[in-house]
């Protein structure tokens, strides 16, 4: 097997234009992903290979272009629909929660919607609070939605191309901040499957399990707690609906220990619902109640400095960990 070294955008961009290669009738669109190659570079150069037909530039209306992506799916087609922010879906809530999300339950089965929105989730570089909300927590509550939230290079590549050809609607969360990373990844083609979280690093102390740009921060917490003798086997979920409940538990039956690390808010976060099924099915192997550091229960400020008081970070991780094992 060759491999390539590839920054995670263009990881993305490479299943897009692999997916449209494959499928005519797969196309993108959204603000600015044609003529200025996406606000993040994702569709660089697709417009100028696949033309204003399938690389659709739309005006600044999510409800609109949202709302004719889901109708496209409807007859036949495979829209990937480009938010510039995922706090802009909001605007286009009702297309997705009420359209793309309930049409194959309430049509009898007579209408698939295989369509992907895609696009940056979750916290950037002092964009404020209304660009840095993550929306998974609210979007996980509604029945008939895959929700996909990679944490590099790889696993977006395998995962959007799977998403693509999946004939049910997907969410893609993207985190702006992980597109420069770097990784080594296939030439070949490869799928990464629905449903199934990846153990990232095995230990036996204590599991930890995230999504996301947070793997990127729990891998740094990681390497110091190594130093110090405490093994964290750190779980991906790579997808957190489905999620995968049985890696999860397994993991923790072994070690006894639990924190689970997200970047969204603590109130009704993924964190709750994941900490409450492990109490289901491990309770009895628990030494500990299971541990939660998320997103402190406040807007994303703009400074800096603030910022990074709102989010988890190594030094807290490290700290929440020494503080579990040892209650």
């Amino acid at each position: 097997m060759t491999v390539q070294l590839v920054e995670m955008r263009e990881a993305i961009r490479q299943a897009i234009d692999e997916e449209m290669t494959r499928d005519p009738t797969v196309f993108v669109m959204g603000e600015e992903v044609g003529l200025y190659n996406g606000a993040y570079k994702i569709t660089k150069g697709l417009l100028d290979k696949w033309g204003p037909k399938r690389i659709i530039d739309t005006p600044i209306a999510e409800l609109g272009f949202a709302g004719l992506g889901v109708g496209a799916a409807m007859t036949g087609l495979r829209p990937i629909v480009e938010f510039m922010s995922f706090n802009f879906s909001f605007v286009a809530a009702d297309q997705i929660i009420s359209n793309a999300i309930k049409t194959y339950y309430m049509s009898g089965g007579r209408f698939s919607v295989p369509i992907v929105f895609r696009g940056p989730n979750g916290a950037a570089a002092q964009v404020s609070c209304q660009h840095s909300h993550c929306v998974e927590a609210i979007y996980s509550n509604f029945p008939g939605l895959i929700i996909m939230a990679p944490s590099n290079a790889y696993d977006a590549k395998g995962l959007l191309k799977t998403a693509i050809r999946n004939n049910n609607p997907v969410l893609f969360l993207e985190s702006e901040l992980l597109y420069n990373d770097k990784m080594e990844i296939p030439t070949e083609e490869y799928l990464v499957p629905v449903g199934k979280a990846k153990v990232v690093r095995e230990g036996s102390h204590i599991t930890i399990v995230s999504h996301s740009r947070m793997i990127k921060v729990c891998k740094e917490a990681c390497d110091i707690l190594e130093a110090d003798g405490i093994s964290a086997e750190l779980i991906d979920l790579r997808t957190i609906k489905p999620l995968d409940i049985t890696t999860i538990s397994e993991s923790v039956r072994k070690t006894s220990f639990c924190l689970l690390v997200e970047e969204g808010h603590i109130f009704t976060g993924i964190a709750s619902e994941i900490g409450f099924e492990i109490q289901e099915r491990c309770f009895d192997f628990l030494d500990a109640p299971v541990a939660r550091l998320c997103q402190k229960e406040t807007p994303m400020p703009y400074s800096k400095e603030l910022e990074k008081e709102t989010i988890p970070t190594v030094g807290r991780i490290v700290a929440q960990v020494r503080e579990t094992i040892s209650a």
